[in-house]
Formats: C-alpha cells, structure tokens, sequence
C-alpha cells in the first residue's frame, strides 16, 4: 500500500496509484482516471479533467446508473485549507471536500462516496479508505449524459501559503449511483440563503439574500412558493468553536438594507431586530438541545432566545434543520438593560447596562480582563476571562467600573463574610438568577457550562443594579451529549468540573461551590427546586415537551438525516452507546433528563423546611373550566390569593399576555387571537408566588 509522506510533490504513475482503490468491478461499473498537476496557490480554482467516454449507458440518474465514486489523492502543505469539488460536462457542481487536515496532511487513496463510510470530519489523515461526501455528490446524476469532460475543482482557500499537488484521481460509475436529498415542502418554515456561489467565511459577514417561506403554524411550505415572511438582502458568517469542524455548521445573521446598513425586521412571528443565530444542532442528532434550554430558562422566569425550528437551503442544497434564534443582545425585547452610551461615565449613567461572559479568547487583551481569583482545581494555572459583549468597546471609565464591580462581587464572595445580606455576595448579585442558572446547567450536565458561553448581564442601580446570571446559551453537549470530563454521567456535579478535567484550559469559577457553603443559599435552592419539580421541571411536563418537539419534527428529522446520514455514526463528542434512529434519540434524551433529575432530587444539598416562605399554589387549589376552551376560560383561586399577572404560553416558548377582569376570586381571561389549537401552560404569578397550570384551547 501506498502512502505519500507530508511533503511529497513527485508525480507518480496513475495505475499503480489509483490500483488499491479500485473495487471488483461487476455489472456496468466503469472508471475513469485524470492525470494531476500543481494546484494554484493564488485563489483561485484550478481544474484537473477526466475525460470520460463510452459510457454505457450513457445518461446518469440516482436509481439504475451514475456516478458512485471519486478517489484521488492530493499532497498539500496544509489540506485544511483546500475546497474540493467534481464538476460535471453540463456545469453542475458538488462539493466533495472543504476544510480537512491540518499542517503537513494529505489525502491518501481518499474515496468518496455517499453509501458509505464516515464524514470526513470524523476521519485522520491522510483520510484513507472511503467517506461521505461534504455535499450533495448525487446532484451530478440528473439526467444528464454522463460523456464528456468532468472536472476535479480544488481551490486553495487561503492562497500564499505553499503550493500542493493532485497526483491523479478516479471517476467511477456503477448501478449503485449517488443519490441525494431534493427539499419540496416541510411543515417548517424554510430559510432560503443565496451567497451567489461565494463560500461563507468564519469573518467577515459577506452578502447574500435571504428569503423566507411560512405560511402559518400547522401548514405546509414549499420551496417553490414566494417568499412571505422575510425577502431581502442579509451579512451572513459562519459561528461557533469546536463547531467550525463540521460542515453543517452554524451561521450568524445581519439584515441588510441595500446599502449594506443593518435594518430590524420580524422573523417567523419572533420580535423585530436585526441580528439573528441559525444553530445548526450538527452533533446533537435529537435536535432538541438548545430549544429545550430555551423554553425551561423563559419557563422559568428570565429571558432567554426566542427560536423556531426551521429547514434551510443554501445556494440551492438543502441543509436540513436548523434552530433560527435571536442573538443574544442589549435590546428591549431581548436583554432588557439600559442602553449604555460612551458619553455615560458618571453616577447612575455610568453603572449600566452591562453584558459580560466567560469565554474562549477573543480579540485583543482590550476586549476582556482576567479574574483576581483563580478556579478551584486547576493544575496549570488557569484563570477565569471575561469579556465584554455589551458594550463591546466600552469607554476606559466603563470598562473600570464593570471589572471593579465584578471584582467586588467576587471578593465579597470570598470573604468570610459572604454571607452576610449587607457584606456579603447579595449585595452584588441576584440569588434567584443564580440558583436558576446552575439548576439548568446541572439538570442539563451541560459540558461547557459555567466556564464557556456563559452570559452575565447588569442593569443601571436605579433599575435594580445587581449582577445577574444568563441569558443561557449553548446547551449542544448538554442533556447527554458529551463523552469527555464526564459530560454524559447522570451522578455528579458538573460544578466540579476540574475533578475530571483539572487540566482545561477553561475552568468554572470558585462562585458554585462557595455558594453552597452558604446555609441559606442552599436551603432556597432547595425550595426553588422542589417548586420547579411540580411544573416547569417536572417529569412529565419534560417528557411531555420532549415527545411534542419530537412529533413536530418528525417529517424535517427525516429530511435532517436524509442530507446527513449520521444516525448510528459517531460524531464528535456523542457519547456511547450510538442510537440507530430518531426515535431512538429522542428515547435515551427522555431517559438520561429522568435519571439526572432524580439523581438531583437525592443530591441537591439544602432543605426546604422550616424558612417561613411562601411555597406554590397548590394544584388543587386552583380551578380552570371550560376545557377545552373557546374565547374565554376562568380560574377560580382561593380566597387568600391575589393575581398578580397571567401569561399564556405555547410549546415552542412563544408567550401572550392575557387580558383579566380581576385581581381576586374567580378571573375570566380573553383568550389571544394568535394562539392555535393546543396544550398551552398559563403561568399566574400569585401573592403566594408563581404557578403554572396546563390550559387547552379549542377552535373559536
């Protein structure tokens, strides 16, 4: 067997190269061979034909006879950099490799295929052996005659740094022909990018136009339909760490007028902005993650990321299910904070709003600033970054106030005096906001929780002025989808996170644990899990949710997994055993939140008793009639309770306020036009705190 070292530019002969790809060739099978050559270090796309001829038969299609596979081998100072596509005689496109390999890699007797094998991006190099193509390869067999000129395209993306080379390929037809997924109609709404052919960079947003097709909850979309909801001109990059190594990959959104200027629009029915997140969900195949973080963090009484489930097309190729969500941003219907100018840098002005997060690095040192106070655990000594989101350049009075404020938290934290109500942590930061976020991140065993993603926001003193937890945000290796640092374990505190991995780079600060320390601290953390436990977090509202999401994707899961075929593969970092179906993953998420839940009801330190708090409502205790309801319904309470507010809301998280006639006794509420058929949850806040029942609503 053959395999060229790192940096190996010689020609080779074409046959004793390619030999070791071929297979026994049965039925039509026919392959064609093209000679190599230098690859263009300058940007642009070089070209290597394979002339085919004979063919027989000669036209190509997805059932009976086309292209089944390309092989090649290619020697390039850094194959990461290079994009690899097969061209065929009618012009049609498909990309076959983009952004594998590193320094000094090569490809070796690569094939590629789409009814078998690996994604390339879980392969090492010199990748050999057989993968899935990066695209759609199936595109070329359609229809056309498959004679004539075909072209391996290899475009150095990064030109200037090292010349490779293509030492030869092969074009291999047979009756197990390349197929690929066509997007007609989904019951989701459908994102069409176009980029005009431009390939979506890490930075800077380039031009595109995005149109958007829905046509109300419970109808079908189709592609070919105009666009209704959004039609107009978008700055579109690609986002995310460790999710760069995936194909599909996540995407941050700018609305564009047509001088390039950011314009606020409404998409999907979520409120009007400009800056937008599609979450591609790559890794996390019940594709459920994310919204399910979402929908228990606004359940629960903060804000978090709007979002819809949505199909997208991009420059022509479906890429399956996306979850579309608002980007975390200062504005009044996201991070509801004081809107910070660079003239505020005096009194009340100057103390917010403020938007910080630990973080990967990001920028210059003028962009973050490091804690005094180093994680517990760590053994390479590793500090905790923050950095500032909002304002992103804050004025050198702001930046000075933020980071004294923080310090002051954390020293206040530290102190043996932390937790005093004046001295203390509370002076600083709001507890329930903090309770709130490590319950999540612990249900979830959210693997990069507390040390990454991990949003702080602060309002102006006269607005309350106290650091507060969240929005959250990437929960992808949550809820059982991480097989490092114990990210998949159902005991354990994540917290401690520096017990497993005390080497990261990336550690949670001392905050949870010192928390715990304090009596009070852990015995309302108690309380306010135990109440979460009968709504919000309850078992079977959570499996309910789970089945319901599941139900609604159950037609774009199939697509999802039709343009990538995953089921059953390992992906970076899915943890062991691998389900086989959807089904299946939906089965084991459902499971694993079960047994992490009742792992917390036995560990969760503190105890509920004794404080003179006002617990929930209890269920019995509130009545709702009619059900199901049409126009109106009515909840009796009890004669001690008074109303505070009411809000409906729907599965996917979308909320309406409901109209009352009363504070007390029985309050009739006038049902919102918008909702749909269905199971909504109204939450009541109450003189006795916040409860949450469960309404159906019928047609009107």
């Amino acid at each position: 067997m053959l395999i060229f070292g790192p940096r190996q530019t010689h020609m080779l002969n074409r046959c004793a190269l390619l030999l070791p790809f071929l297979l026994p060739l049965a039925g039509n099978a026919q392959s064609f061979y093209g000679d190599g050559g230098v690859i263009t270090d300058d940007g642009s796309p070089t070209d290597f034909p394979i002339v085919v001829s004979g063919l027989d038969p000669g036209t190509l299609d997805t059932v009976g006879f086309g292209a089944e596979r390309v092989c090649f081998n290619v020697v390039h100072p850094w194959t990461g950099h290079l994009e690899i596509k097969l061209v065929a005689p009618d012009g049609t496109s498909v990309l076959l490799v983009s952004g594998r390999g590193s320094d000094g890699d090569n490809f070796s007797q690569t094939c590629i295929r789409t009814d078998m094998g690996n994604p390339l991006s879980e392969g090492w190099p010199p990748f050999m052996g057989t993968f899935l193509p990066d695209g759609p390869m199936g595109r070329v067999n359609n229809g056309q005659n498959g004679n004539g000129t075909w072209s391996i395209r290899i475009t150095d993306l990064y030109p200037g740094e090292g010349a490779g080379q293509l030492i030869a390929a092969e074009l291999h037809f047979g009756d197990e022909p390349a197929t690929y997924f066509n997007l007609v109609t989904s019951n989701l709404p459908i994102v069409v990018i176009d980029t005009d052919g431009a390939t979506i960079p890490n930075e800077p947003k380039i031009p595109a136009h995005m149109g958007i097709i829905y046509n109300g909850a419970g109808t079908s979309n189709a592609v070919a339909q105009a666009f209704n909801d959004f039609d107009g001109r978008i700055g579109i990059e690609t986002r995310g760490n460790s999710s760069q190594q995936f194909l599909k990959r996540s995407y941050g959104i700018e609305l564009w007028d047509t001088l390039g200027e950011d314009i606020n629009a409404p998409l999907i029915g979520l409120p009007a902005e400009s800056d937008w997140v599609l979450i591609a969900q790559h890794s996390d195949k019940s594709l459920l993650n994310n919204a399910l973080t979402f929908d228990l963090a606004t359940r629960m009484g903060h804000y978090a990321p709007r979002w819809k489930h949505v199909e997208v097309v991009l420059n022509g190729e479906p890429r399956g299910v996306y979850l579309l969500t608002e980007k975390i941003k200062r504005d009044g219907d996201r991070v509801d904070i004081a809107n910070l100018q660079p003239i505020d840098t005096i009194g009340d002005e100057l103390t917010g709003g403020y938007i910080i997060k630990i973080d990967w690095a990001e920028g210059t040192n003028s962009g973050q600033w490091f804690s005094d106070l180093a994680p517990p655990g760590g053994t390479n000594g590793q500090v905790i970054r923050f950095l500032f989101d909002y304002p992103g350049e804050p004025v050198a009075a702001q930046r000075t106030y933020i980071e004294a404020y923080v310090d002051s938290f954390e020293y206040a934290l530290a102190s043996p005096q932390f937790a005093d109500p004046l001295l203390g942590f509370r002076a600083f930061a709001d507890e329930r906001s903090f309770q709130d976020y490590f319950l999540l991140n612990e249900l979830g065993r959210n693997v990069d929780g507390y040390r990454q993603s991990t949003y702080l926001h602060k309002d102006k003193d006269s607005n309350g002025g106290l650091l507060h937890m969240g929005p959250v945000w990437d929960f992808d290796l949550a809820w059982h989808n991480s097989n490092y640092c114990a990210g998949s374990d159902v005991e354990g505190w994540h917290y401690r996170f520096a017990d497993h991995c005390p080497t990261n780079s990336n550690l949670p600060p001392f905050w949870w644990g010192r928390l715990l320390e304090d009596p009070t601290y852990a015995n309302t953390l108690r309380c306010r899990w135990e109440e979460l436990r009968q709504d919000v977090l309850s078992p079977d509202r959570l499996l309910n949710w789970c089945d319901s999401m599941a139900l609604e994707l159950e037609v774009a899961q199939q697509h999802n997994f039709s343009v990538w075929p995953i089921l059953g593969t390992w992906i970076w970092p899915n943890p062991y055993p691998l389900p086989t179906n959807y089904a299946e993953e939906v089965t084991e998420l459902k499971s694993w939140i079960m047994e992490r839940g009742a792992w917390l009801d036995q560990h969760l330190p503190g105890t509920c008793s004794g404080l003179g708090l006002h617990g929930p409502v209890p269920m019995e205790a509130i009545t709702v009639y009619p059900q199901p309801a049409v126009g109106s319904f009515h909840v009796v309470l009890p004669a001690d309770v008074r109303l505070v507010s009411a809000q409906l809301t729907d599965v996917p998280g979308r909320t309406y306020p409901c109209k009352t006639d009363g504070g007390t006794g029985q309050v009739t509420f006038t049902i919102p036009a918008e909702p749909t058929v269905g199971s909504y949850v109204l939450r009541l806040e109450t003189s006795q705190g916040t409860k949450h029942v469960r309404v159906v609503l019928a047609a009107q």
